[in-house]
Formats: C-alpha cells, sequence, structure tokens
C-alpha cells in the first residue's frame, strides 16, 4: 500500500484548505484511512477516518465542525476538507492506512495504522 498527501500551503486564518491522499495497492476487502496531524511539540492528532467493510464506506469525523472526510473509491482517493483554520492548525498532516476495521475506525489510535505517506505541511498564518 502505498500512500501520497497532497494539497498543502500556506493559507490565512479563517480560510479553507482541502488535502487529497492518493491510495494504491490495496488488497484487502476491509481497511480503514484516516487523516492525522501533528503540528510541533504536540502528539499526533485523529481528525477523521474512513474505512470500507462488506462492500460499504463509511466516514467518521472527530471534529466535523472543523475537518470533514470524503473518498471517492473509483480514482482510490481520500480527501480531508479543512473550514476555518487558524494558526493552531498549522501542522503536518498525514493520511494513513490499516487492514481491517472498516466502519470501526473511530477505534483506531495513530500508533495502530500500519501505513503513512510522507504527510504534507499546513501553515495558518494569523
Amino acid at each position: 500500500v502505498q500512500l501520497v498527501e497532497s494539497g498543502g500551503g500556506l493559507v490565512q486564518a479563517g480560510e479553507s484548505l482541502r488535502l487529497s491522499c492518493a491510495a494504491s495497492g490495496f488488497i484487502d476487502e476491509e481497511f480503514a484511512v484516516g487523516w492525522i496531524r501533528q503540528a510541533p511539540g504536540k502528539e499526533r492528532e485523529i481528525l477523521s477516518c474512513m474505512g470500507r467493510q462488506r462492500g460499504k464506506y463509511y466516514h467518521q469525523d472527530l471534529r466535523q465542525e472543523k475537518f470533514r472526510i470524503s473518498s471517492d473509491p473509483e480514482k482510490n482517493m481520500v480527501y480531508l476538507q479543512m473550514n476555518h483554520l487558524q494558526p493552531e492548525d498549522t501542522a503536518i498532516y498525514y493520511c494513513a492506512a490499516v487492514d481491517d476495521w472498516g466502519q470501526w475506525c473511530t477505534a483506531l489510535r495513530h500508533y495502530d495504522y500500519e501505513v503513512w505517506g510522507q504527510g504534507t505541511q499546513v501553515t495558518v498564518a494569523s
């Protein structure tokens, strides 16, 4: 499995940004993909996750007032829409994947994810 993030950059406070994660190589019928960020000096934080289980797709947002996950299975893409960004949202944003879990992806901790992309930097200026 390979994951490649894109879409990061420098934005002003209050603006929106959409990150993309291109996924390839999934073999398992059930899997989960999460968006996770890490700010300087802080622990990794899971923002949203999605999973496939028994042919269905599930999307879960842990902070839905600001972050929304979506996917395009035909294109093997997972997206993270980020709204009302603030300087404290400055971080490296990763997408990560793990086999199984499916609709139960919210039970995952960041260290449960097995495959990670290289990350994309998001910087929010005040």
